[in-house]
């Protein structure tokens, strides 16, 4: 996507080892509505961990990089 004569995708981004952890670890994705859920993976795992919207225990991690 170009914007403003920008374009993104030619420039290298930077990965920060705090903003990954901050935003991959422990984050897990409700299969049914979506929602976003900070747990831990052993109590996932478990089936201890609920989803707030919708209150399915189907959850996966978040995907670190989007699939086009």
């Amino acid at each position: 996507m170009v914007y403003n004569g920008f374009d993104g995708a030619k420039m290298g981004k930077q990965k920060f080892p705090e903003a990954e952890a901050r935003l991959f670890t422990r984050v897990f994705v409700c299969m049914a509505c979506g929602a976003k859920i900070r747990a831990d993976y052993s109590k996932i795992k478990a089936g201890k961990v609920k989803c707030r919207k919708c209150k399915a225990k189907q959850l996966r991690a978040i995907h670190k990089e989007r699939k086009v």
